[in-house]
């Protein structure tokens, strides 16, 4: 059987108090808390900014030894460079988040819908340049994008795909390393998400996604799954729930 890694994106939510979070406590102790429920996590906060070393070590001792990480490339490179001319800002991300060392888990290239199929030599440059001692995740958000010269891009570089489960993007079926990572974002029109508590009822659709992720279980194929908030409105529930369904 395959390992599964399951998590919420993100942890430092505020509106999960008095639910997963117990009242009162300190938002520097969310991480903590948060680690004796989940084993996983995925951090939003590297979109937006390099974190400092101490912060990488700090989020690497509030977590317990078989904790993972698994973070967002910072949109300079994706977004606002778009692989171009971003060598440095590449390498530096890279060696700070070095410091997790073992809780160090795939990193995610999510790219915006302005990432086209014109800019596919873009990525055919830029991952060969990425360490194949690390594990990394391509996310797009164009549909034209999903045909087999992407895949066959990714599998050269032995890159996942993301398996986006949202309104916007088809699933995908194809596997393009020896994991599979996999997003369940909802809908964030229909979601508030900032409300700490179940919106929608989700229980349907997550057995399903149980069935799917059993079957690469069964192949051995190990899985990283994260929820958004604009899913059920609840992340916390949603991973209890794949997991109890999973029997885990």
């Amino acid at each position: 059987m395959g390992k599964v890694h399951i998590g919420t994106m993100g942890w430092s939510y505020k509106f999960w108090t008095d639910s997963l979070y117990p009242k009162g406590l300190p938002p520097d102790q969310y991480l903590s808390e948060y680690a004796r429920h989940f084993h996983t996590v995925e951090v939003d906060n590297t979109f937006y900014r390099i974190p400092s070393k101490d912060v990488v070590t700090d989020w690497k001792s509030q977590t317990p030894p078989d904790f993972v990480f698994s973070l967002k490339f910072p949109k300079r490179i994706t977004h606002d460079k778009m692989m171009r001319d971003c060598e440095d800002i590449t390498r530096a991300f890279l060696e700070r988040v070095s410091y997790l060392d073992s809780k160090l888990g795939p990193m995610l290239l999510q790219f915006p819908y302005a990432f086209k199929p014109e800019h596919m030599p873009l990525l055919n440059d830029f991952l060969p340049t990425l360490p194949r001692t690390n594990r990394f995740v391509v996310e797009v958000r164009n549909k034209k994008l999903l045909d087999e010269k992407l895949y066959s891009i990714l599998k050269d570089n032995r890159v996942a795909l993301a398996v986006v489960d949202q309104p916007f993007m088809p699933l995908t079926e194809t596997i393009t390393a020896d994991f599979v990572y996999i997003r369940i974002e909802g809908d964030r029109r229909k979601v508030n998400g900032t409300l700490g508590k179940v919106e929608i009822d989700k229980t349907d659709r997550t057995k399903e996604w149980a069935e799917r992720i059993t079957k690469l279980l069964e192949q051995s194929v190990e899985t990283f799954v994260y929820f958004s908030k604009y899913y059920s409105g609840y992340p916390p529930a949603d991973a209890k729930q794949l997991l109890r369904a999973l029997a885990m």
